[in-house]
């Protein structure tokens, strides 16, 4: 062993990691996600035109935003690419809920998350997720959905205790 080996501490990020992974329009399926207009959506429906004279089947997508729920489409050859999102969800404990907010979270493995505000989409859930914490008296779990360096709420269940 040589004495410098500790001289190499590697870190794990995420380096050059891609938010985002090439397509073909083609391979994308109805609940699979795609990006329309910057945004990632969750495909709704898509309907494909027949080839035309300049030989492309056309994709018609509609789908909605998975941050906003607004209605976004889009028509894309069927052969040419587009982006999917890469899009993971993680289960956290409210831990605590700040008059503005702010969430303190926490994971499985101990591990705490403060960088987020209760959801402001759908309208109520916000206020349900409060309501069924009831100022820390009820075990709540959130699922916290992220994409393209955005992370929100999108669901809550109360453990029964």
């Amino acid at each position: 062993m040589s004495d410098n080996e500790g001289d190499y501490a590697i870190e794990s990020t995420d380096a050059g990691a891609s938010t985002t992974i090439p397509m073909e329009a083609g391979q994308i399926k109805k609940g699979g996600y795609m990006m329309i207009k910057g945004k990632p959506c969750k495909v709704l429906s898509i309907s494909v035109s027949k080839t035309g004279k300049h030989g492309h089947a056309k994709c018609n997508f509609t789908a909605v935003d998975i941050f906003t729920g607004k209605k976004l489409e889009d028509m894309i050859p069927s052969s040419h690419g587009t982006t999917v999102p890469l899009v993971n969800k993680s289960e956290w404990e409210i831990i605590d809920i700040e008059e503005d907010g702010a969430l303190t979270l926490m994971d499985e493995g101990g591990e705490q998350k403060t960088d987020l505000n209760l959801p402001n989409y759908p309208d109520t859930l916000a206020e349900e997720i409060k309501t069924a914490w009831d100022g820390g008296e009820n075990q709540v779990m959130v699922t916290v959905q992220a994409a393209v360096d955005i992370e929100q709420i999108i669901a809550y269940k109360k453990e029964s205790n």
